[in-house]
């Protein structure tokens, strides 16, 4: 144990506080390898100063250890003032200590076994309403049409909206997303001012749906559904204001993401032929029904691997923040009460101690025999981990399991010339010019 004399005694990371108040903020939005560039001068644990205030980059399975087992006594979750702002004083992700495990409790139930299975049918139909939609296009750009996916599913399934890509609501939802990650100057024409102006007209809209489904005798078998029935252990239930920023946190984490990563995946597929052969194999190998089970898709291992490594490769997530509530001492380094530690998933998934070529992709990593994730924990985090692991990841890995297991049972695609693949970070990793794509029903090809 570490006495106070002795943290003090010790010293602060080594790096570079920028300028004055905004420190290096404007480089981390603007250059996808601050962090990495920051690591190779200083090493795996460096200070910097983001949103006005100084903070802590860590990388690798024992830092993430000392970070997601040491919640609520040396840290808390926290986030950039923008994102704090726009999801919601009362949204699960910005809820701390006992606050954030009750209402975790109660959210979690919309994302039990039982509820995937019930979502399975709707998620398959919109799915395939896209692809026949795609194939009609010829070429399209895709990170715009994958967005509209996700959305349509995730309001289709958390709050029974059907097309919601094509209504007001997506409109908003998609300014709303473009400031989550901003400097929160609240003018009208700056990012952060739009989107604020769009969370009000999302939470109006998202307070007649709760409205109309509490009135009602049948409350659904959606999320919202689920939740006005939850219970805590109290039998408390969930307030119109809580419900209302609960709903807007699913509908970012299970759209903004979850695009991303799909995004990720078709890219990586069109430049790997032989997984897509191996993932085809494999279902030719099963010989499966048309309209698939949970228990169909738990048999396609090698797609699961597949999806495992583009997480690895592409992580949707860059890194979670989190605040030192009480000063602790990480590798000889001081972290020092009020400052920030921003984790680093990407940066993680890329270290050498744990991953074989990391900047290889390499589905077989993750076979039964390799395992490299297994070898140290939280040394693969694409959904964080410790009591804050993302609360969807099953509704995540679902979605992204089956949307790839039908695009490539039917679908052919390929990527055009001349555009640039290059991944833009913010708000999540997606390519620069949008994936831009030639697509096709497989049948067609001969």
């Amino acid at each position: 144990m570490t006495t106070t004399d002795e943290l003090k005694s010790r010293p602060l990371p080594p790096g570079h506080f920028g300028l004055p108040l905004i420190g290096e903020t404007i480089q981390f939005f603007r250059d996808p390898d601050f962090a990495k560039k920051r690591q190779q001068k200083y090493g795996s644990i460096f200070k910097t100063k983001l949103f006005g205030r100084p903070t802590v980059m860590i990388s690798g399975s024992e830092a993430n250890r000392f970070v997601f087992t040491h919640e609520n006594q040396y840290f808390t979750s926290t986030w950039p003032p923008s994102t704090k702002i726009l999801l919601g004083p009362t949204s699960l992700a910005v809820q701390g200590g006992s606050d954030h495990l009750q209402r975790r409790k109660i959210l979690s139930q919309a994302f039990q076994p039982r509820a995937l299975a019930g979502y399975l049918t709707a998620m398959a139909e919109i799915a395939q309403g896209y692809l026949h939609k795609w194939e009609h296009l010829g070429t399209f750009t895709w990170y715009p049409e994958l967005r509209k996916l996700t959305f349509d599913i995730a309001c289709k399934l958390l709050v029974g909206l059907d097309a919601a890509s094509e209504t007001n609501l997506g409109q908003w939802f998609e300014e709303w997303c473009n400031g989550l990650f901003s400097i929160a100057l609240p003018l009208p024409w700056t990012k952060f001012g739009r989107a604020l102006h769009c969370r009000k007209q999302l939470l109006n809209q998202i307070e007649q749906i709760i409205r109309q489904r509490q009135q009602s005798s049948d409350p659904g078998q959606d999320a919202l559904g689920l939740l006005l029935q939850a219970r805590d252990e109290a039998g408390n239930s969930l307030s119109l204001e809580e419900l209302k920023d609960q709903i807007l946190l699913l509908l970012f984490a299970g759209h903004e993401t979850l695009t991303s990563a799909l995004a990720s995946t078709c890219l990586l597929l069109a430049q790997h032929p032989d997984s897509l052969a191996a993932i085809r194999a494999e279902q030719q190998q099963l010989n499966l029904q048309s309209s698939w089970t949970m228990e169909d898709l738990k048999q396609m291992t090698y797609l699961e691997q597949v999806l495992k490594e583009v997480m690895r490769l592409i992580p949707p997530v860059g890194g979670g923040f989190r605040e030192v509530i009480q000063s602790c001492e990480l590798n000889g380094y001081q972290l020092p009460k009020g400052w920030s530690v921003q984790y680093l998933i990407s940066r993680t998934h890329q270290d050498s101690d744990t991953y074989t070529q990391p900047e290889q992709f390499d589905p077989e990593r993750f076979n039964p025999e390799r395992a490299e994730d297994k070898s140290k924990p939280f040394s693969y985090v694409p959904f964080g981990g410790g009591v804050r692991e993302c609360l969807g990841r099953e509704f995540a890995k679902l979605e992204m399991k089956l949307f790839t297991a039908l695009l490539v049972r039917d679908y052919q695609w390929e990527l055009l010339p001349e555009q640039n693949l290059d991944m833009v970070a913010v708000p999540t990793p997606h390519p620069r010019d949008g994936l831009r794509v030639k697509f096709w029903r497989r049948e067609a090809e001969n």
